[in-house]
This record gives C-alpha cells, structure tokens and sequence, in this order.
C-alpha cells in the first residue's frame, strides 16, 4: 500500500514496534514517513489491522475497484536474492533458508507469477521470467522496519555489484519478531553506487497468528510458511508498482497485493519447480472486469490465486 493513503497519525499508532532489545527503534511519524530517505511501500498489514484496510476497499468499490496507472516503471523481470539477517541466523538449523530458495526458484515462470503479467509501464510489460541468485547470511545484529534507510544500507553492504539492469530485488529476511508492529513486511526502492534496487523488509513471523495464512498442509515450517506468503504479496507488488512516482495502485493506494490480502483461491499453488505453497492471490484488473476471479475480503472478485 502507498504510504500516503492513510494519515501519518493512524500509521504512527498502529506500526509500533516490537519492544525487545533487538527491536527498539523510533516511530515518530518523521522516521515513519520520511520524505529524505525512500518511501515504505507494499505494506502487507497484518490480520487485525486488515479491517481498516477492507473499509477503505469498500469506499473505493463504490467508484471502481480495478488499480489505475500512475505513469512510472514497472518491473520487466526480477533478479532476486534473500538476505537473512540478523545475530541467530548463525545457528539456524530449520527449513527457512532452504524453503525461501526453493520458493524464489519456482515463482519464475510459475502461474503465479503469471497473474501479474497484464500490467504494463513506461518501460515495457511485467513478464513472468525471474531468476534467483540465492541467499546471503549476514549476522551482524539486524534492524526494524520503521525506516527503510537501514534496510537499504544492508542490502548495499551484502550486495556490492547489484545487477546492473535495475530489476535486482533483494528481500531482507530479520530474526526480529514483530511484537506490535501492524505490519508483517512492506517493499521499497533505491539506489546502492548508483544502481536502481528494489528491496523488501520481513518480520520474523513464527508463531506471528497475525501474519500466518494458516498453512495446514504440514509441507513446511509454519515460519516459513508465514514468510512465503508474505514473499508473494511484496515481490507481486515490486513488480508492478516498484518505486515512485508509481505505477499500478488504486484510489485508496492498495497495490496488488493488497486488494487480494489474506484471501486464498486454492489450498496450495504450485509453482515452476514443483514446491506448494499456500498463498495469497493477486489483483487482476482484467479478471475483475471479465468476472472471472475469486472474491478479496471485500467482495470484489478480481483476485487470480495462480493455481
């Protein structure tokens, strides 16, 4: 979601941060939004904040439901790479890092990728063919998510030659929890010598029941599969509304993601490579003008699951 469409008051009061030692950061409203550093986008509310979220949708409906074009970029294609970071990805020992290779390796020319691909900008078309460089692991002490500054910096510190296209998108994985927070991750963009790059913050989400879709196939973690999920609805929204002055959002500021937030149109998709996940479905414009998508938490039906 575009940071702007909710008053900067509301976004202070529900975007506290985790209170644990590692976690403590400010959330005034000038570190929350702030105009010198990149703006946060993409945030991916968590459940008991989605209600606000679902009454701005409904508001909308009433004019149109379907996302509208701002003039910027879109995302051609994704070079990704995960950056897990923090003091205890030294001895993890569980499914995460593995999962999260395995998941970016098979959105690339997955159907779900595929429910993005209709979105064009002034750069050409959102195509369905990504590629992924695999994972860093940083254990420095990691940062919150109240500030985009600190992210980027992390990424320009494990990524010293981004790819030079510009469609680098690099997801930083924390071991922070998100305690308070009223988000379980958001995306940005900036630049790292120069080079445009596209990154996204995540909460650790274990045991987070706000951020969990709730994955009963017992094929991953429930973290990881809490991250996932999480994953689909930012790199979705990366790839079709990257950076300012934007591309494809709708009046209220709901990206793709967004619109289709914590509503599943199948069990599990499938991707590429064969790996199942349980995740959310994305916005179509086309399939909610044609009547042929499932229905978000709002009753538009124009979200693709990409089973």
């Amino acid at each position: 979601m575009k940071w702007f469409a909710i008053p900067v008051v509301l976004f202070a009061s529900v975007v506290g941060l985790a209170q644990s030692d590692a976690a403590r950061e400010t959330t005034s409203p000038e570190n929350l939004v702030n105009r010198q550093e990149p703006p946060i986008l993409g945030i991916h509310w968590s459940r008991d904040f989605q209600a606000t979220r679902d009454f701005q949708a409904l508001r909308a409906a009433r004019a149109s439901a379907n996302m509208t074009y701002h003039g910027g970029k879109i995302m051609t294609t994704a070079v990704t790479e995960a950056i897990f970071w923090g003091t205890t990805w030294a001895t993890y020992s569980g499914d995460k890092i593995s999962g999260i290779d395995t998941w970016y390796l098979g959105f690339g020319n997955s159907n779900y990728a595929k429910t993005s691909d209709e979105y064009t900008g002034t750069n050409g078309q959102v195509g369905a063919a990504t590629s992924h460089l695999g994972h860093i692991i940083d254990t420095s002490k990691a940062s919150g998510g109240a500030t985009t500054s600190p992210i980027l910096a992390e990424v320009c510190k494990v990524i010293p030659n981004p790819d030079p296209s510009g469609n680098g998108y690099y997801a930083v994985y924390t071991d922070l929890p998100r305690g308070n927070a009223g988000y379980c991750a958001w995306h940005s963009a900036g630049t790292c010598k120069g080079v445009p790059v596209q990154f996204a913050f995540f909460w650790k989400l274990d045991g987070d029941a706000g951020c969990d879709p709730a994955d009963t196939s017992n094929l991953h973690s429930q973290g990881l599969a809490a991250i996932a999920n999480v994953s689909g609805h930012e790199l979705s929204e990366a790839r079709t509304d990257p950076t300012t002055p934007g591309a494809w959002y709708d009046s209220t500021g709901a990206e793709n993601g967004d619109k289709c937030a914590w509503t599943f149109g199948a069990p599990l998709v499938t991707f590429s490579n064969g790996s199942q996940w349980k995740i959310q479905g994305e916005w179509s414009n086309a399939a909610y003008t044609a009547g042929t998508g499932y229905a978000n938490s709002s009753g538009q039906k124009g979200c693709l699951s990409g089973k």
